[in-house]
Order: structure tokens, then sequence, then C-alpha cells
């Protein structure tokens, strides 16, 4: 079957949420594990792919035809850059498609982990309504007005994450080499610091970063011993931007308060994962979701139809790929 562009994700993806592929392309939909793969790929100028998944081995495109790899979402490290770079391949992107998904996640999951709504759930329904309202009391929960949130990645979802802590009330720190923009930084009363004294002065510190050599590992146990005692940390990057045994034995330790977890360093995550291993009132403090932060209707329906309008662009009408990331 002769085929424009390969897809790696189901074509029902796209039309449950009534976005249509472009007619005028001949598209193929394969899962990465297909045993007709590489034959698929010989076909193919084009190969369209969701940003979470398997790593593609380089070999793949070696003799291929393909000249553009769309990624349906802004990260790129499911591709061998330095392979693709040398077989002249670009590779695009959709960058900030789930900014506003992803801010939401940040707020919402720092409210839950500060007002302690998840465990008092789980409390309740064990029938613990009086000693967990007591505790509650107790402990004098905060929301975020007045809170100091590190921002770590100023890009364009960090900036949609910092605007959203901006609009509770929160005070704004970041620490980003290269700021996208200054001056909405600027007009969010946002402060720059380098990372050791962000983690220092931050309740709440959140991610924002992709993988790369000089991200991964990120925030280890130097880090989190940084970390002013009772804060929160909120990871919706990728996984190996935390290291997962180190965030275990912060939380463990009660020197973190809690933390919210959407990205693991392998997915799905082993069973022997640190994070999986805590119990108890440990576990109660970390809360988990399966990388879905960015994900929501809204999202998708703009990171399709982005993807899908830059493949018919490049392919059909000769244009260089908007936001080629190489």
């Amino acid at each position: 079957m002769s085929c424009n562009v390969l897809c790696l994700r189901p074509e029902a993806d796209f039309l449950k949420l009534g976005v249509t592929p472009p007619e005028a392309l001949s598209i193929r939909y394969l899962s990465p594990d297909s045993p007709d793969l590489r034959a698929a790929f010989l076909e193919a100028r084009a190969l369209l792919i969701p940003a979470v998944g398997p790593k593609l081995p380089p070999d793949l495109f070696a003799g291929t035809p393909i000249e553009l790899v769309q990624v349906t979402g802004a990260g790129i490290d499911r591709v061998d850059a330095a392979a693709l770079k040398s077989l002249n391949i670009a590779v695009a992107n959709v960058p900030g498609g789930s900014s506003g998904a992803i801010a939401e996640y940040a707020v919402s999951s720092a409210l839950n982990l500060l007002r302690r709504t998840t465990w008092a759930d789980r409390e309740l329904r064990k029938g613990n309504y009086v000693a967990a309202r007591s505790r509650m009391l107790a402990e004098n929960l905060s929301g975020l007005e007045g809170l100091t949130v590190g921002v770590v990645g100023l890009g364009i979802i960090g900036l949609a994450v910092a605007k959203a802590f901006h609009d509770m009330r929160s005070h704004i720190v970041y620490h980003d080499p290269a700021v996208r923009d200054p001056k909405l930084a600027m007009a969010l009363g946002a402060r720059a610091l380098p990372l050791a004294d962000l983690l220092r002065d931050s309740d709440i510190v959140t991610l924002h970063v992709p993988l790369l050599a000089s991200t991964e590992s990120l925030i280890a146990d130097a880090e989190f011993q940084q970390m002013k005692a009772g804060a929160i940390l909120i990871n919706a990057a990728r996984g190996g931007v935390v290291d997962e045994a180190a965030l275990a034995r912060s939380l463990s330790s009660g020197h973190l308060a809690a933390a919210a977890v959407d990205v693991f360093s392998s997915e799905p995550p082993a069973a022997d994962n640190p994070l999986l291993m805590l119990e108890d009132e440990v576990a109660g403090r970390l809360l988990l979701t399966p990388h879905l932060a960015g994900v929501t209707r809204q999202s998708w329906v703009f990171l399709f139809q982005t993807a899908w309008q830059n493949v018919e662009a490049a392919l059909l009408r000769g244009e260089p790929p908007a936001n080629r990331v190489f």
C-alpha cells in the first residue's frame, strides 16, 4: 500500500474529536509494534507520531523517503536527533498546544496536595470523618495565595503555568537561562533566580523543561535537600528530569511535604519503581497520574489540527514545516 504519510496514532483518535486528516493525503495508520512498520517507512514521505511512546530506532529511517517527522505535541525525545539530522530529515512539533491543560493540572494538583482533598476522600471512605477533619483543622491547611511558586523552565508551557499561579495570587520565581518572553515574565512580577535559590525559597516547585542531557536528573538528592522543608514538587515535564529514588527518599523523610508526578523515567512505570513502593502515610502525600497533564479534549483538537496542517503544507504545497525543531 503506497502512502504519503505513515501515522503511528489510530485514526479514531482524530475522528472522535472531529478532526479530519487531510483527504488529499494518502495515510496509513499503524501501531509502533506492527510487523509491517519497516515496509511502511519505505513508502512514506512523512511520519506523524504522538509525543509520548517508545523511542523509534534510528535504523527505521535509513534508506527511506521520509522528509518530515511531525510530532503531535511538544516533546521530541522519541527520535534520535543526531541520526535524523545526518539523514536530513526535518522534525517539527506543536509547541504550547497543551500549555493551558498543563497549567490547569499544575494548579489543581497543588491545591489537591495543599488542601489534602484526595487524602480526605480516602479517610472518609474508611469511616474516619471526625479524625480526618480534626487533623485537617489542626494542620491549618494553606491555599495558594501568598505562596512562592518556583517555575523551572519558562517556555510557552512554563509561562502559562506561571500565569495560572499568578492569577491565584501566588508569587512567581523562575529559573531559565534563556527566557522566551521576558516582558511577560516581568508583567507577572516573576523574579529570575539561580536554581539553588529557587529551590530554597519556593513553597511549590513545578518543572517544565525538556528531557536533555543537561536536564536529566536535574532534581536529585542534593536538590531535594536544598528545597524548603514542607515544599511541594510537581513534575509534568519528563520523568527523567527527576531522580525518582531521591524523590521517594525525600517524601519518606518528611522533608518534602508532597508531590504530584505525571511522568516517569519509563512508561508505564515498572512495578518496582520507588514511587510505587511507598506505603501508608507517605503514599498519601504523592499524587500519581499517567502522563495526562497536557491531555484535554481542547488541547488535543489544537495539537491534531496543527500537526495535520503542517504535514499538508509541507507535502502538498512544498512549504517549509512550521515549528521545525531541527
